[in-house]
């Protein structure tokens, strides 16, 4: 049983849906695995059930039908090792740096030098070892991204999770910050999957590019993208072709909806 639990994908959906209250089927009849350490863009248009993806993933929703599966195990609630990052990014503006980098450890009710030990670790890998002190409304934009980032780094988590977190940065913020997300995934190897509107961030962050559809929601094309992974990837021939085989899935996507 143990090997079999360890060779299980670090996020499986099988049939799996959800309906909102209003009675909206957001998805229905969803197929997706993910490998342990495999990075993973999912794209697609407004209302193709992405963020709801993501909510069933970090066991926040409860499918109406079908499995969910994380290493193995059906999601059945908040689980300690998977990480989300939602767009809004949650920090608490009256929290300093390293207490919002805490939280989740507060919730895990981990000692108060184990948080300060992880919370130190975790800012120095997103290069905000000097900001500890600071509040989230003195950061810039992008540091409050790698603020966020951190929270989640401070979890060791094996899956992060992550819906449109770059959207509201600026075209040269938001590389550095894909930059420092591809970086950490190479040296850490949990699985990463990022929802995003981004045709490049996409290409450049997914080993894989799911692209969903409307009606209800499910995923109706697979972009594969061996080439990604480095940052040199970005102005390469390969990133332009994988960029252009995206943007041909995402236009059937739209046809279809």
């Amino acid at each position: 049983m143990a090997d079999s639990m360890d060779a299980a994908p670090a996020l499986e959906f099988e049939g799996a849906g959800a309906v909102y209250g209003d009675g909206t089927v957001a998805v229905s009849g969803l197929d997706m695995s993910i490998a342990r350490g495999e990075p993973v863009a999912i794209i697609g248009p407004s209302g193709c059930g992405k963020s709801t993806t993501l909510l069933m993933a970090a066991g926040l929703l409860r499918p109406s039908e079908g499995d969910v599966r994380v290493a193995g195990s059906p999601v059945a609630g908040v689980r300690r090792e998977t990480a989300l990052i939602l767009q809004g990014l949650g920090l608490m503006p009256w929290k300093t740096v390293r207490a919002n980098v805490e939280l989740g450890l507060r919730f895990r009710h981990e000692p108060a030098d184990t948080r300060r030990e992880r919370a130190a670790e975790a800012l120095f890998q997103v290069g905000l070892s000097g900001f500890a002190d600071r509040y989230p409304g003195e950061l810039s934009g992008g540091m409050r991204q790698r603020v966020a980032i951190a929270r989640s780094l401070a979890l060791d988590c094996d899956l992060l999770l992550m819906d449109e977190p770059l959207s509201a940065l600026d075209a040269i913020l938001r590389e550095q910050v894909q930059d420092l997300l591809l970086g950490l995934q190479r040296r850490r190897g949990y699985a990463q999957v990022i929802v995003t509107h981004s045709i490049e961030e996409a290409a450049f962050l997914g080993r894989r590019v799911l692209v969903m559809a409307p009606g209800p929601g499910r995923v109706v094309a697979e972009v594969g993208n061996p080439g990604s992974g480095d940052r040199s990837f970005r102005g390469s021939e390969a990133f332009y072709a994988a960029c252009a085989r995206v943007r041909r899935a995402l236009e059937g996507a739209v046809g279809r909806a």
